[in-house]
């Protein structure tokens, strides 16, 4: 098998084989003797044949482990070893596993299991990271409590659970909650603690800490308010009191994902736990208390009750991001939030459902795992929960998760389990809904009206194209949230959920003095892609009257969709319908500044490029590029006496909060700054940036600057203001990428990676330039292809230091096939390229052959 090309059937993992563990684990007792290059792990496990299993064979994970000695019931024994794990012979009863491995954490720039980071010790173990540590079987239906000694010169020495004893150079914990290997986690570092204090409802105190680096103990405060928060939330809205006596939250420069939410010792990546108003932008403190509430939701929705196997991700992921979602819209704006959460699913999660890396929900199989920590399982597996909610209502919605939670605490369970429960709540069969889990793709939903004798009618179709292993697609169950307008914008008919699950099927409302204008799929209730026939006049007339903050918005997006499709593809000039439309929602003071700049906003250069795809045409960046910059230019010029007002109306006085209120109006000041410097030769945005005392006026000036060419030497003092700060540093790298003209894109990433900062170990600073380069749509896609190369050769450099940031990162190239033949075969030349690389990983190896051949 050459490596790169598609896995052979006998390489994936099929959720139709599972099988139960032949044994259990009782207790786990970990001792960690810590070296960089040569830590020693003990372990005692001990063991019990499953009941539920007919097989007896003993197998035990271990990747990059060398075994010193092994041990059953004190007995010293030789097992089979090969590089994916050990086999042993051993008793049919309970039995004491016993070893000794030594591994090396300062080797292991995978950033899997035990390894470290700037001289700090820490764990990732999500999803198969535990077989690095140590032999074990390393799988989410294994659950057992761990014991844990530590052993080392560090000052902090953290693991799971409650301390129990330490002394000089040792500290011993113990989780009294029975736990899969993957929630297991180790630091060991020169740490300082910002700490603080909760109590339950049930008036029991838990002392919080979050641990840092010295000289970061005063980006703190902030992650610690948002965890209390978090805490009460739950215990209010799910009912979740927290069940440990401490909760720790370790901040780590070197970190694949956002965070871990391991068993009472959440390890998160520096940037999504640091935060000051001096380094940090709104975006940023509104993302850090997201991700905090995240990690804490998975105390119960993946911890107490996790996945049986790794098909059932959705379940914990899924899930625990609609929790998050619900989380933030309680506390900030729920219109500007969903909006958000849409956007982000559109420009994502639909790009991955409409090419050739779409998978269901659940998918049926995979080769490696890492590779599906995707939007699909995370985004439209929030969105699912959002739809069954929908459909039960939400006092039924609360019922099943109380029995959720009661019938399956301390249990691996899976998507089956999940729905039963709202079957057993409800008395509903969910049959067909389990289709939004086995079926992949985005159901396209067709709407056409008619109305007589006051009797208005809407017809639906529903269709889901082809994907990759899926021809044949059944109905879903889709809920339909409507609402009706009459022609002076009143609302005749009040939002109500439609249940469409055929094919074809029609609804009708009578009574109606009038044809009203209908408010179609409001809140985005269901995660399609509406297919109807309107005219630019009754979008606009949406626009203006929506009582939905969803679809009014959603109304202002279609309208400049259509606008810029007949600005690419006809030559068209700026419609000055959408110009008025969208001047009256910014100048409407009645409504949230957060939502007034959202309806600035423009459709990304991605989502017209796929809008045009499915519309039949072939989608050239430039051209793309050359409208939504017209367009943006007319906005200003439309606008040029309302921005200064408006600039001038939204500053915020006083000291800084990173709050809804003040963000929302520092964000429509900025974006109004945007359009401001087309029309003052950036002197608003200098004067800005020379004034800024915190980090959202900085950066929103200096993003200013650089795009329209002045930002030369502001750019050079903020590196020298901030040269000293990692995180801002990252944001110093990502905007000069993204701020660059389309000619440019390319020669500045490629020149940010001959700077001395730049670290391509680091999986933050790589993603700032690259992720940066993928995200600029008309400078990735240049026609001679210095985008294309440029990525695959540091995606060839970066696969043997961390094959996981690769896999990921090679989604750039998922959509290659939309565009013209000269860029597919650029495209195609350069996966080919990074297929035919020897030695590539087997997460990389699987991402380009899937991409190359769906």
């Amino acid at each position: 098998m050459t490596k790169g090309h598609p896995m052979p059937d006998s390489q994936k993992i099929y959720l139709s084989d599972y099988t139960p563990p032949a044994y259990l684990v009782e207790s786990v007792h970990l001792t960690f003797k810590l070296s960089p290059n040569a830590t020693r792990v003990i372990s005692k496990i001990r063991f019990v044949p499953n009941p539920d299993s007919a097989s007896r064979d003993f197998f035990l994970h271990g990747e990059h482990l060398t075994l010193i000695r092994a041990a059953i019931d004190g007995q010293e024994c030789s097992p089979a070893v090969t590089d994916k794990g050990l086999t042993a012979q051993v008793p049919d009863a309970p039995f004491t596993w016993e070893a000794e491995v030594e591994i090396n954490p300062q080797d292991n720039t995978a950033l899997e299991g035990l390894y470290m980071s700037n001289g700090m010790y820490c764990t990732q173990c999500e999803a198969e990271g535990f077989r690095r540590i140590t032999y074990y079987p390393d799988r989410p239906d294994v659950m057992a409590t761990f014991t844990v000694r530590i052993e080392g010169d560090l000052p902090v020495l953290l693991s799971n659970g409650n301390p129990t004893d330490s002394g000089d150079g040792w500290a011993e914990w113990h989780d009294p909650w029975p736990k899969p290997s993957y929630l297991f986690a180790l630091v060991a570092g020169d740490l300082r603690n910002h700490p603080d204090s909760f109590t339950t409802k049930s008036g029991r105190k838990v002392d919080l800490n979050i641990w840092v680096r010295p000289g970061d103990i005063d980006k703190c405060a902030f992650g610690m308010e948002a965890l209390k928060k978090s805490m009460k939330w739950d215990e209010d809205v799910y009912g979740r009191e927290y069940d440990l006596d401490l909760f720790n939250i370790v901040a780590v420069d070197d970190f694949n994902m956002g965070a871990m939410e391991n068993k009472g010792l959440n390890i998160f990546n520096s940037s999504c736990v640091l935060a000051s108003p001096e380094t940090a932008t709104d975006a940023n403190f509104e993302r850090i208390e997201a991700i905090i509430a995240h990690e804490y939701f998975h105390n119960w929705t993946g911890n107490r009750i996790t996945c049986r196997d790794w098909f059932q991700l959705c379940l914990k992921e899924g899930l625990t991001v609609y929790r998050d979602s619900q989380f933030t819209s309680d506390v900030r704006s729920r219109a500007v939030k969903r909006i958000s959460d849409v956007d982000g699913l559109r420009a994502v999660q639909f790009r991955e459902d409409n090419g050739p890396l779409a998978h269901p929900v659940r998918p049926d199989s995979f080769v490696e795992i890492n590779n599906f920590y995707t939007a699909t399982v995370y985004e439209k597996g929030a969105e699912v929960v959002g739809m069954l909610k929908r459909l039960v209502g939400d006092d039924a919605y609360r019922r099943a998760l109380d029995l959720y939670f009661k019938r399956h605490d301390g249990q691996a369970v899976t998507i089956e389990d999940w729905l039963k429960v709202f079957e057993d709540t409800t008395g509903r069969d969910l049959g067909q809904f389990m289709r939004w889990y086995s079926q992949a793709g985005t159901p396209r939903l067709t709407v056409a009206d008619d109305f007589k004798d006051g009797t208005y009618t809407l017809h639906f179709k529903q269709h889901t194209p082809p994907t990759p292993g899926q021809d044949v697609k059944q109905p879903q169950v889709i809920p339909i949230a409507v609402g009706l307008l009459n022609p002076n914008g009143d609302e005749v008919q009040e939002t109500v959920v439609l249940e469409m699950t055929k094919p074809e099927q029609s609804f009708e409302f009578k009574g109606l003095s009038s044809r009203p204008v209908p408010s179609i799929l409001r809140e985005f209730s269901a995660p399609v892609i509406l297919e109807q026939d309107v005219d630019n006049k009754t979008r606009a007339f949406l626009m203006a009257h929506d009582s939905d903050p969803f679809n009014r918005r959603e109304s202002g997006n279609a309208l400049a969709r259509d606008v810029l499709r007949r600005m690419i593809t006809d030559g068209a000039a700026p419609d000055p319908l959408y110009l008025e439309a969208k001047a009256k929602i910014l100048t409407d003071k009645a409504l949230d500044p957060a939502f007034r700049a959202l309806v600035l906003s423009q459709p990304t250069q991605e989502e017209l490029a796929q809008m045009l795809f499915d519309a039949g045409h072939t989608p050239d960046p430039d051209a793309i590029f050359k409208a939504t910059q017209t367009l943006v230019q007319a906005s200003a010029e439309r606008l040029h006496q309302d921005l200064p007002r408006i600039y001038a109306a939204h500053q915020v006085k006083g000291p800084y909060s990173p709050d809804a209120g003040p963000a929302g109006h520092r964000v429509l000041a900025n974006s109004a700054l945007w359009l401001l410097s087309r029309l003052d030769d950036c002197k608003q945005a200098q004067a800005q940036y020379d004034a800024a005392d915190n980090m959202t006026q900085q950066i929103s000036a200096l993003g200013c600057l650089q795009y329209f060419g002045h930002g030369t030497d502001a750019t050079q003092a903020f590196y020298d203001q901030w040269r000293h700060d990692r995180l801002v540093i990252d944001k110093w790298f990502a905007m000069q990428v993204s701020n660059t003209r389309p000619d440019q894109t390319v020669a500045t990433a490629q020149a940010l990676t001959e700077h001395a900062d730049f670290d391509m170990k680091n999986p933050n600073r790589f993603r700032a330039v690259f992720g940066a380069l993928a995200w600029h749509h008309a400078g990735f896609h240049r026609a001679d292809g210095a985008g294309y190369r440029l990525l695959a050769d540091w995606l060839i450099k970066l696969d043997p230091v961390n094959p996981q940031t690769t896999a990921r990162m090679i989604t750039a190239f998922q959509s290659w096939r939309r565009y013209d033949e000269e860029r597919q075969a650029l495209m195609r030349a350069e996966l080919e390229r990074i297929r035919d690389t020897p030695d590539l990983s087997g997460d990389t190896a699987e991402m380009v052959g899937r991409i190359l051949e769906g």
